[in-house]
């Protein structure tokens, strides 16, 4: 289905990010991944599917860096037709207690990131008249939890900044929509996890159940193959309206 397509995915060494590089690549795209720790792995699983593979170490907290991601992908591919925000960092803590130095990252890496991906890569998108953004939200996007006022306030953001570059190139072939996860149990959830278990004396199953039952009525962690299920799906022609959506995937998360 995407033949001839070039995805750049951030923050993709893993969880979600991995998960979206690996279905895209399944369906025929070249794929630049980003992220932190081993790319070898990653680009290896990648390749192993067909399509060509490159990475760029761009550190998503720099707008510089991410730039020369942007120029990077379209010196090597020709284009940036699909371009993935999915490169986020947490941190938990009341609003009085929260390190300054910590709301300013994740603002950046969770927020500004994507502005500037998006600023760099939809030009190039308008003039072919075809491109997919797809911004890995959160269900954090439309409701809040408690100690996690920077992740919530980034990833309302990213619902906001989404609809607003959705209405912009409304009348031309290049869409931009939001996915927002519930629980899904990636490198980041895990560390809650353990944490959890840690905390209460009990073991990591029980502290996933816990944790799931707190907020996703399903009881079940939403997979990074699911979600990149319906990315493909809004990169299909059938998606060519859909428009400024932020699309929940969490288990009945928002609609108690």
């Amino acid at each position: 289905m995407l033949k001839g397509k070039t995805a750049l995915v951030t923050g993709s060494t893993s969880g979600i990010g991995l998960g979206m590089a690996l279905a895209l690549a399944r369906s025929g795209a070249n794929v630049m991944l980003n992220g932190f720790g081993d790319a070898e792995g990653p680009k290896a699983q990648v390749a192993a599917l067909g399509g060509r593979v490159s990475y760029h170490g761009a550190d998503m907290s720099k707008p510089a860096d991410i730039e020369a991601m942007v120029r990077a992908c379209e010196a090597e591919f020709g284009a940036v037709d699909i371009l993935v925000n999915n490169a986020g960092i947490q941190h938990v803590a009341n609003v009085e207690d929260f390190p300054v130095e910590r709301w300013d990252a994740i603002i950046a890496i969770n927020l500004s990131s994507a502005f500037h991906t998006m600023r760099c890569a939809l030009p190039g998108m308008k003039q072919r008249n075809w491109g997919r953004v797809l911004n890995i939200a959160s269900v954090h996007g439309l409701v809040a939890s408690a100690q996690k006022s920077a992740y919530v306030a980034a990833k309302h953001g990213i619902v906001g900044l989404t609809k607003a570059a959705a209405l912009e190139s409304a009348t031309t072939g290049v869409t931009v929509n939001a996915i927002c996860p519930g629980w899904v149990l990636t490198p980041l959830v895990q560390k809650q996890v353990d944490a959890r278990a840690a905390q209460a004396g009990v073991s990591n199953e029980e502290a996933k159940r816990q944790l799931l039952a707190e907020k996703q009525p399903s009881l079940q962690f939403t997979t990074p193959e699911q979600l990149a299920e319906l990315a493909l799906f809004l990169c299909s022609p059938a998606a060519d309206n859909i428009r400024g959506v932020a699309w929940n995937v969490d288990g009945g998360w928002v609609a108690q």
